[in-house]
């Protein structure tokens, strides 16, 4: 008889709604929650906390989250993965640690730590070059405040096999959260898999993870269709997509009965593509899927079933997400009405322009859009039909500066305007909005450097 193991999505970023989650618990039959915290510049974030607090640097949400999700877990035995630990994985467990013991529940958490490369980038010596452009890193060594290699499924496998009921890890790979559990329910082949069968069982727990990393985008919420959206049902109540998988790999996509949003064809392959530079060679630490082979059925009732992912060895590298600083940016936003609103824009940045020209304000580049009419889509948004008569015009400014003082100085070049520049009735906002730029540099790392460093903690509430 066919194992299958049910897994249901958890966040899809810092700051999404856990909601739909406690539904895949309640009404969903899930055994595992996996929930992704950390979108590619969330460590930038988290890093900026980090800053301010050496005790913080992790995705707060995770604890009411968990003081929320617990009760339901704990009654229906079902484990909970995420990635919240950001840079300090250590910090949130601890955090949770406490939030658990001022309501005594008892619970078993595992912490994942060894993402942290920054000492080996920082070391100086070769390799470590810019993964897009080639630069070499030491255009930023000086300036490099963390660096995290992707981790893949193993040191969540081994926590789940030493029992754990949550676990929190830093920087791993998206996919790798929901992969893990299938490892370990189903018992394939993690490390040394190079046969097919091995292979092919990897990639589709892969894809799978790929379809329930992003909670609702993967059932119909942010559906792009032109018009289609429109039918997808009862957002407000949306469930986030749960995972049926055998252990052949054979998975079916669907949602907690009740729900709304929708698992279809076309909402499934949507998420399918989303992100995906090559779909013949999608890169992750525990195999490299080829999606092209993939098959959807859609077999109604929000049930998409999806086989027939192939996979290869998973290669010796690791990605790895460096973040540096990268100077301060400060933004207005100020709104012109009706009559010349757009002619009134023009001589207000004219008149922004020319006083960074005489105050010889030292910044690499002034930022111009239109929120409303070209933001969106930059160069290929569509001319309005004209210019001259649109009701209102709102214009977003930012200055990027090496200079914080002179992010801190921009938006003292506007109050005076609002009597002596042009007419205006919207309003400035952002006059004290500045703040420090972070850069990423993505590149990678050979795995035999990084693994042996991994380790798995369990902690006890």
């Amino acid at each position: 008889m066919t194992k299958t193991v049910r897994i249901g999505s958890g966040l899809g970023f810092y700051g999404d709604s856990w909601e739909p989650v406690l539904a895949s618990i309640q009404r969903g039959g899930v055994r595992y929650i996996c929930s992704d915290h950390l979108a590619e510049l969330t460590l930038a974030i988290l890093q900026k906390d980090r800053q301010r607090d050496a005790a913080l640097g992790y995705a707060r949400d995770v604890v009411p989250m968990l003081v929320r999700l617990w009760p339901a877990m704990r009654e229906r035995g079902v484990r909970f993965i995420c990635n919240a630990g950001g840079l300090n994985p250590e910090g949130a467990a601890h955090a949770l640690r406490v939030a658990f013991g001022t309501k005594s529940w008892k619970a078993r958490i595992a912490v994942v730590t060894g993402d942290d490369v920054l000492p080996r980038l920082a070391a100086g010596g070769s390799g470590f070059t810019h993964l897009f452009n080639g630069a070499a890193v030491d255009t930023v060594r000086e300036r490099l405040v963390f660096a995290n290699a992707y981790l893949g499924a193993r040191p969540i496998v081994d926590a789940l096999a030493q029992g754990a009921d949550i676990v929190i890890t830093g920087r791993v790979a998206d996919a790798a959260l929901f992969l893990a559990p299938l490892v370990h329910e189903l018992g394939w082949k993690l490390e040394g898999a190079r046969d097919a069968s091995d292979c092919n069982k990897l990639a589709q727990g892969l894809a799978v993870g790929h379809l329930l990393e992003c909670s609702g985008q993967g059932s119909g919420g942010n559906f792009g269709s032109l018009q289609a959206w429109q039918a997808i049902p009862d957002l407000a109540h949306i469930g986030y997509p749960i995972a049926e998988v055998g252990d052949d790999g054979a998975a079916v996509i669907t949602k907690a009965p009740g729900t709304g949003g929708r698992i279809n064809f076309d909402t499934v392959r949507q998420q399918l593509l989303y992100e995906v530079h090559d779909p013949h060679a999608y890169l992750s630490p525990d195999v490299v899927l080829d999606m092209s082979t993939s098959t959807l059925s859609d077999l109604g009732d929000d049930r998409v079933r999806m086989t027939g992912a192939s996979g290869r060895p998973r290669p010796e590298q690791l990605k790895v997400v460096a973040g540096f600083h990268d100077g301060h940016k400060a933004e207005v936003t100020w709104g012109f009405s009706w009559p010349d609103a757009w002619a009134k824009a023009q001589t207000a940045i004219a008149m922004v322009k020319s006083q960074l020209a005489d105050r010889k304000v030292p910044h690499d580049e002034l930022f111009v859009e239109y929120p409303g009419l070209s933001s969106a889509h930059g160069a290929m948004s569509p001319p309005a039909a004209d210019l001259a008569e649109l009701n209102e015009v709102w214009v977003r400014l930012v200055l990027r500066t090496h200079e914080k003082s002179a992010a801190d100085g921009f938006g003292r070049l506007f109050p005076w305007m609002g009597l002596s520049g042009p007419a205006y009735t919207c309003g400035f906002h952002g006059l004290h909005n500045s703040g420090e730029l972070l850069g990423i540099w993505p590149t990678l790392i050979d795995r035999a450097s990084v693994e042996p460093n991994v380790r798995t903690e369990i902690i006890e509430t």
